[in-house]
């Protein structure tokens, strides 16, 4: 007789490359721009790139990945992903989101 095994879902999620960082979204200000808290402490202005921005909805309290300019990456950024719910909590359990 064979035993049942417990359902495990396995997802895949995107975490932060070299360069990147993750945030969450603090305020939309309008014409796909939003002000973004980062893990790294400081609050960029950032923007959706053109290639990205009809695919993705972004409201306040998201979680995204931030990609900080090479000039001006102190004070601006590009989002480049958006985590659903499941994704985010995923990251917030293994200690991803700790700085936020």
């Amino acid at each position: 007789m064979r035993q049942k095994k417990p359902d495990v879902q396995i997802i895949r999620v995107r975490v932060p490359r070299s360069g990147q960082l993750l945030g969450e979204v603090e305020q939309l200000l309008g014409n796909r721009r939003m002000k973004i808290k980062c893990t790294d402490n400081k609050t960029r202005l950032c923007r959706i790139p053109g290639k990205i921005r009809r695919r993705i909805w972004i409201k306040e309290g998201d979680i995204v990945l931030v990609e900080p300019w090479s000039v001006q990456g102190d004070k601006k950024g590009d989002v480049l992903w958006r985590y659903p719910q499941h994704h985010s909590d995923w990251l917030e359990r293994k200690g991803y989101l700790r700085d936020l």
